[in-house]
């Protein structure tokens, strides 16, 4: 089956997505699917163009798969709302072009959102196309940026709602990461068949991440001894209430048996770096490259997964699944009753507690720490769910069998 790909990062970019996207597109090939994915130049770690993809807006190369077709993402400062409306308007006009002019028509459009402007694009394409339109809900949006006040004007709020209705109600299938995304989008479609709201997890590659010893050399790196490290992983912006930790650091100030790590980058760091500077248990991490992932997670006692409040019933945090296969446990400040605390709960792989709950976030991660042997089961457990749900076996024949059905 021929499948157009439209998503907003592909390897070698870093973003979390591109992760998702580039594994998916490997289980898809190996099931003998031919593959054309449209995407961005990378530009994810330093929110600009890397150096050696500079030099043109557009740039195509053939597999022996497909092909992959990189457009100009418009990077712009994400403070700067106009102009990132702008660039989304930019880079969703050329991802458009370079989907729609594939030289053999496709079967079936796979577009991921956000941003949601990507959706009208796979909309637009697969109708001319006479193909299938599948939307790849990642993050509801715009939801999230509603919720933390990204985006405030009424006027803009009900553009971006009417358009998120009109692409959910005109796809043929609308794949999402948990029951609460789907309740989600359910609603927003009214009684005009939820039954094409799909749950889907993301791909965890449970061959390439396996639980490992914690001696690595990720750990000696950011000299973490023989102390216990909690690690925050991923994008570092408002979303993510990484006070918590600080305040905890501060609290903790006499003790010496826990290491902080944020490894990542992202428009908060430099606030929280700054804060952070009297603090001796806390180290901050660039980005580190794709291929150093089972490294870092095994490096991490404990992995956060953090949300402001009401965020996690319209996001599911991609790092659960690879946090689970690496075999940690993790400690979730995160809306209670949502995907993750339900599977934290369900499967008895970690703890959770209320989002931006300093008390109880400090005394659930204080319990957490000294119960070494309830962490290593809460492993065990954790990577016997994944490698049902989430494998990419699993995942890639759940969408076979949806681009079959559709097609």
């Amino acid at each position: 089956m021929r499948v157009v790909v439209i998503c907003p990062h592909y390897a070698p970019d870093m973003a979390p997505t591109a992760v998702v996207m580039t594994e998916m597109a490997e289980q898809l090939i190996r099931l003998g699917h031919e593959l054309h994915i449209v995407t961005s130049l990378p530009w994810y770690e330093k929110h600009r163009i890397e150096e050696s993809w500079k030099g043109r807006p557009w740039r195509r190369e053939k597999t022996a798969w497909g092909s992959i077709t990189r457009v100009h993402p418009f990077p712009t400062d994400k403070t700067n709302i106009p102009a990132r409306a702008l660039g989304f308007a930019g880079f969703t006009v050329m991802a458009f072009l370079g989907a729609l002019f594939q030289r053999r028509r496709p079967d079936v459009v796979l577009t991921m959102s956000p941003p949601l402007t990507l959706g009208l694009s796979g909309l637009v394409v697969a109708r001319l196309r006479r193909a299938a339109c599948v939307f790849n809900v990642q993050d509801i949006f715009p939801d999230v940026a509603i919720e933390v006040g990204a985006i405030s004007s009424p006027r803009l709020v009900r553009t971006l709602q009417g358009l998120e209705s009109f692409v959910y109600k005109r796809a043929d299938a609308i794949t999402v990461l948990s029951s609460d995304l789907r309740d989600n989008v359910a609603a927003k479609i009214g009684g005009q068949d939820p039954a094409k709201v799909r749950v889907i997890p993301n791909f965890v590659d449970t061959q390439r991440i396996q639980p490992a010893a914690s001696d690595t050399a990720y750990r000696r790196e950011v000299g973490a001894g023989d102390r216990t490290v909690v690690m925050y992983a991923g994008n570092i912006g408002f979303s993510q209430p990484l006070e918590l930790m600080l305040d905890t650091a501060r609290r903790w100030t006499e003790r010496d048996d826990v290491l902080f790590v944020i490894n990542g980058t992202g428009s908060e760091r430099a606030r929280l770096e700054a804060s952070a500077r009297d603090l001796d248990s806390v180290v901050f991490v660039d980005f580190q490259p794709p291929e150093r992932l089972p490294e870092v997670l095994a490096s991490g006692d404990i992995h956060l997964i953090a949300l402001r409040k009401g965020l996690a019933r319209s996001s599911v945090p991609s790092k659960l699944y690879s946090i689970l296969a690496a075999g940690r446990p993790v400690f979730a400040s995160i809306d209670p009753g949502t995907e993750v605390s339900r599977i934290l709960e369900e499967n008895q792989c970690g703890v959770s507690v209320p989002p931006e709950d300093l008390d109880a976030f400090e005394s659930a991660l204080a319990e957490l720490v000294a119960a070494t042997s309830d962490r290593t089961r809460m492993g065990e457990r954790g990577r016997t769910f994944v490698e049902s749900w989430a494998s990419p076996a699993a995942v890639a024949m759940t969408y076979q069998e949806l681009f079959d059905e559709l097609a």
